[in-house]
């Protein structure tokens, strides 16, 4: 399974795990292309983390691939329900669930 497909599934799936917290912050930061705060990666465990480095790799590879839009809507969604809950974290920003 691709590591997109993964991320989506994770995300939808557990929207209020810090891991599906970060990585839709960091869907959201790759196709909108501002910074992302990598320290947030580092705080993952290591399998989350290496979904979001599969992620990186394959957003590179597939900048058009269709279940990239599926992971990007998935992770817009639940960036804005966290942002409307907590006014000062943004794109990037470190989970705290």
């Amino acid at each position: 399974m691709r590591a997109i497909k993964k991320a989506r599934r994770l995300i939808e799936a557990q929207p209020n795990d810090a891991a599906a917290i970060v990585l839709s912050r960091l869907v959201v930061a790759l196709e909108s292309e501002v910074p992302f705060d990598l320290s947030a990666l580092y705080r993952l465990d290591y399998k989350a983390f290496e979904l979001a480095l599969e992620v990186i790799a394959e957003w590179r590879l597939d900048r058009y691939y269709s279940g990239k839009l599926r992971l990007l809507g998935a992770s817009v969604t639940l960036t804005d329900q966290h942002a409307a809950a907590s006014p000062h974290a943004g794109p990037g920003a470190a989970a705290t669930t």
